[in-house]
């Protein structure tokens, strides 16, 4: 205060001086009672709504009735109560012991199984802020036993399916449920002994298929037992009974060889392309394409025109290049000449062979038997009916259709990643229908999957796989983009070797 001023105070009476200061003690503390009314106004004497919302709540806590969507739970009580005077404690405290009690409950439902129940609850307890380790415990006890629960579901799947016989067709069958159960608990005992149970069921036919010479089929369940359980104590003898019936069927076709009977050696290598991946081993590669086309070249000099399209259609098939065929192929199979304007009408003893030809055709076909044997299969009988009638409906509408089924073969042995059989039914498919647009796709397609065999082969360190395998590439289809690549980093790791 200034000397002037407090000397001009002090000159006041101390009457007049108490009355001025009493003044403005009262008109402060007007100030403060205006600034806090309300807050104050709510602490002593609370909104009766209030009070009627939290017994409320209070009732429902006790009733169990944590929360409800109509609003008449605890939660939603006690929300209610603090949205009308946040400042009150009641309603606070109330909503941690909502919380509190939902997350008791979610352990109690959990103990006795209510696993739907016990969720809810705890994610009531999470969404009041209830202490996050007691949730996180809940939440973990929660997690395992759902998982018990559905691998249980599964294990019960599982031995149903086995039950019925659906061991291995389908992401449904008995062991793929089995793999799944294991990739999440690899110790289940009744995952282990179900496995061992249906891969015993899948391989039991595979004794009696080696014994009986079909090693296609015993080939094919020891893969689809190998991607279940590679170490399976049945496999290594089954592994080893294949090798020695290959061995056997390699010999018998070496035999067949020398003896020049090259289109016997075919029949007995294409019995192995099931079994085996490709390349097949010699004398399986090479040497059969060889002593095909050799044969097909005597036959046709000969005159016999039949069965030199046969063993050159068996030597496509072998892996023989298409650049060898060619000369050959053109030769055996020349444009047809032009047609008379109408053709004589057939005898009903010649339409009888006709239709006769034509339902053998539909019947090898339907065997299989494309190409083999000689003079009897489908594509032998088939080209004598278009020689005898070339232009009659029956014989249009059999080469269309035996056609569709060669473009359907090719599809099937790329998706089966037999490679060999798609080249074979690629060159039937040629030779129905030379000019056929779909020819070169499909022909491409083989050479890149020819490819990605390769590459296979050399990130696995074998280098003769992958080299067969770029030469198989090259003789489908030269021009296939990523040859010139793989050619060049299997030339670095044969540089390396050395």
């Amino acid at each position: 205060m200034k000397p002037a001023l407090r000397a001009r105070w002090q000159a006041l009476p101390r009457t007049a001086r108490t009355l001025l200061l009493a003044v403005a003690g009262a008109l402060l503390l007007a100030v403060v009672l205006a600034m806090l009314r309300d807050p104050l106004g709510r602490w002593l004497w609370p909104d009766p709504r209030y009070d009627a919302l939290r017994q409320r709540a209070e009732r429902a806590l006790r009733a169990g009735h944590l929360s409800a969507g109509d609003g008449s739970g605890a939660r939603e009580l006690f929300e209610a109560a603090l949205a009308l005077q946040p400042d009150q404690l009641e309603a606070r405290e109330g909503l941690d012991r909502v919380a509190q009690a939902a997350l008791a409950r979610a352990a109690a439902r959990l103990d006795a199984g209510d696993l739907a129940t016990a969720q809810a609850a705890l994610q009531l307890a999470r969404e009041l802020q209830a202490p996050k380790p007691q949730v996180d415990a809940v939440q973990a006890r929660l997690d395992a036993r759902q998982a018990e629960d559905d691998l249980g579901e599964l294990l019960e799947r599982a031995h149903r399916a086995q039950a019925e016989g659906h061991l291995d067709d389908g992401p449904q069958a008995a062991l793929p449920l089995y793999q799944q159960v294991l990739q999440r608990a690899p110790r289940s005992q009744h995952a282990l002994e179900g496995r061992e149970d249906a891969l015993q069921a899948l391989l039991r036919p595979a004794p009696a298929a080696l014994a009986r010479g079909d090693l296609a089929q015993a080939a094919d369940l020891i893969r689809r037992a190998e991607r279940f359980d590679s170490g399976f104590p049945a496999l290594p003898a089954l592994h080893a009974g294949l090798s020695r019936a290959v061995e056997q069927r390699l010999r018998q076709a070496r035999a067949r060889l020398a003896r020049h009977q090259p289109d016997a050696a075919a029949r007995l290598c294409d019995g192995l392309r099931a079994a085996l991946p490709a390349p097949l081993p010699e004398p399986c590669g090479d040497a059969l394409g060889d002593a095909l086309l050799r044969a097909a070249r005597a036959d046709a000099g000969a005159g016999r025109i039949a069965q030199a399209r046969h063993l050159l259609a068996l030597a496509a098939a072998a892996g023989v290049p298409d650049d060898r065929l060619q000369v050959l192929r053109q030769r055996l199979h020349p444009a047809p000449p032009a047609l008379p304007p109408a053709a004589a009408p057939l005898t009903p003893r010649t339409r009888a062979h006709l239709q006769r030809l034509l339902r053998q055709a539909a019947q090898a076909q339907a065997r299989g038997h494309w190409l083999t044997p000689p003079g009897e299969s489908a594509w032998d009988r088939l080209r004598t009916a278009r020689a005898l009638a070339p232009q009659d409906p029956d014989v249009l509408a059999a080469a269309d259709a035996m056609r569709d089924a060669a473009r359907s073969c090719q599809s099937a042995g790329l998706r089966d990643n037999n490679l060999a059989r798609a080249r074979a039914c690629l060159e039937v498919w040629r030779l129905l229908d030379p000019n056929d647009p779909g020819l070169l796709p499909a022909q491409r397609r083989l050479a890149e999957r020819w490819l990605a065999v390769g590459d296979e082969r050399l990130r696995g360190g074998d280098v003769a796989g992958a080299r067969q395998a770029l030469e198989q590439a090259r003789q489908v289809d030269a021009s296939v983009p990523g040859i010139a690549a793989l050619a060049q980093r299997l030339q670095r790791v044969q540089q390396d070797l050395h």
